[in-house]
């Protein structure tokens, strides 16, 4: 007979208290695998320090505030973004014909309330309750969270939200009210990072849609280590440019 094991003790964080270490989140064989504390606040100056080690919230309605590090994690390394003819198609076309153009930080809140009222793959209801929405549009202000968003006929179609420490990108979530638009912001911010140097976007948790994007899963300690020299690096400026789509389409084919 086989001995069930108590997963260990979550530690329970006061307002202003420092995170655990990430090797001490529960692991493949606890109840969370990644799971590594509770409580604490979320100020602007604990989720600073919770994405310089790795560390992200993600809790639902009658929870306390859930802090995860998971092992492995996924990244999508920007060099490998696959932008599929699927996409590459259509995204020259709407270019070409001055139909969609992408926009940073033009609607954050509008951005993260659609975000919002878009389900995670898999799960019924948001994770992005009101105290998140106000927590990262306070981040946001504080010039450390970002919108890209996908303008489409002048209407905002689709977009993502993102931390971003120095020169490194943590994906938070992403909506789309039309086919493509949420991709297409996505394809931008890979374009931005190719421009700027910055080499990585964390994606939190694997999924099949990160994977065929080129996302693929890195050792903690090895996504850790890479957080903390990237962050140390300046950040760049959050404005796009439409010559930020030469790093993903060919420069014979101008859009």
């Amino acid at each position: 007979m086989t001995r069930r094991t108590r997963a260990p003790a979550l530690p329970w964080l006061e307002p202003g208290q420092a995170f655990p270490p990430v090797a001490t989140a529960w692991g493949a064989d606890d109840p969370a695998p990644g799971l590594l504390a509770a409580g604490g606040a979320l100020d602007v100056p604990t989720l600073r320090a919770a994405y310089a080690e790795g560390i992200f919230p993600w809790y639902s309605e009658g929870q306390p505030t859930l802090w995860w590090s998971p092992d492995p994690r996924m990244v999508l390394q920007v060099a490998d973004f696959r932008l599929h003819d699927s996409l590459r198609k259509p995204l020259r076309s709407a270019l070409r014909s001055q139909r969609i153009e992408v926009r940073f930080d033009h609607d954050f809140s509008a951005v993260i309330r659609h975000c919002a009222a878009t389900p995670r793959q898999g799960q019924h209801g948001t994770w992005i309750l009101p105290e998140m929405v106000a927590a990262y549009e306070d981040l946001h202000r504080a010039g450390h969270a970002h919108s890209v968003e996908t303008w489409w006929d002048g209407e905002l179609a689709g977009g993502l939200y993102c931390v971003n420490l120095g020169a490194m990108v943590f994906g938070e979530s992403m909506f789309s009210h039309r086919s493509n638009a949420s991709k297409i912001a996505l394809a931008g911010l890979v374009a931005f990072c190719r421009a700027h140097g910055i080499g990585a976007i964390d994606c939190q948790q694997n999924t099949a849609h990160l994977a065929s994007l080129g996302a693929r899963e890195t050792a903690r300690a090895d996504f850790v280590r890479h957080v903390h020299g990237a962050a140390a690096l300046p950040a760049p400026a959050w404005r796009f440019s439409s010559v930020y789509w030469n790093h993903l389409l060919p420069a014979h084919e101008p859009t």
